[in-house]
């Protein structure tokens, strides 16, 4: 019996998995062929952005200030701790910042997208926006998804500039490393390439975000309880997504050999 049940929700999920992929289609076709909602959009930036901006920003100082602690102690006992400022700028530029802002967004508007349609929808209010002629997908769908993935790379800046003054705060303070050292490793290590890849991952995962916390909302279905089942897991879902995404993105744009640590020590 429990075997059955778990098969039956493997099931569930796989066909909602295909369904957001299908609904990624038709986003992209939507956008193409149909002028934006603007209004919507507007608000939908508002929640996504301004709304958001505390939570990323506690959680990138803190990640940043945690980095330079574990990192620092080990980089100063071989005699390389001019090297600190630069390894963070990498990490926060190339994984740390993307992936945390991205994880905040799902926990915080992903959820918040699958519950607020999923509440329409079976409520019947979706039912009702397509008897008015209204393209839920147009209406609904396209401002969340043009919103995550306008505001997650600004958030991914600002969270990036607040992890490498959390950073810079730790080495000072409890290390003694000049700010001048830790901010020109920072600008040796980094290059134009390393932020354009960080922005590249915020867009993508401000997409995923939206889409699947949107056809999460969409495909709800058995009331209240319904609805809680699907914020779930359209938040479980969009976190793997998010992970399988970023190693895929990572494997292309940085394999191959080549070290900036190296190169600056």
């Amino acid at each position: 019996m429990t075997q059955a049940v778990r098969l039956s929700s493997l099931s569930q999920w796989s066909r909602r998995l295909l369904a957001a992929i299908f609904l990624g289609g038709q986003v992209v076709i939507h956008l193409i062929s149909r002028p934006l909602h603007r209004r919507n959009t507007i608000e939908q930036m508002a929640a996504v952005g301004p709304e958001s901006l505390l939570i990323a920003l506690i959680t990138a100082g803190f990640v940043g200030m945690v980095f330079t602690i574990q990192v620092t102690r080990e980089f100063l006992s071989f005699g390389a701790g001019t090297a600190v400022g630069g390894v963070l700028a990498l990490t926060l530029a190339r994984e740390l910042g993307p992936v945390l802002t991205a994880v905040v967004l799902a926990g915080r508007v992903g959820s918040a997208f699958a519950a607020e349609i999923g509440t329409m929808r079976v409520t019947e209010q979706i039912d009702a926006l397509q008897i008015l002629k209204t393209d839920p997908i147009d209406y609904l769908v396209i401002p969340r998804v043009v919103a995550c993935s306008l505001m997650l790379p600004f958030l991914n800046i600002l969270s990036f500039i607040t992890g490498m003054s959390g950073g810079l705060a730790i080495a000072i303070s409890l290390y003694g490393i000049p700010s001048s050292v830790f901010l020109d490793s920072a600008q040796n290590f980094l290059t134009i390439w390393d932020l354009v890849s960080s922005l590249v991952k915020s867009f993508v995962f401000g997409a995923l975000i939206a889409v699947i916390g949107s056809s999460w909302g969409l495909t709800t279905t058995g009331g209240a309880k319904g609805v809680g089942q699907s914020t779930t897991t359209a938040v479980v879902t969009a976190l793997l997504a998010i992970f399988i995404t970023n190693f895929f993105l990572s494997w292309l744009m940085f394999q191959g050999t080549g070290s900036a640590v190296i190169n600056n020590l």
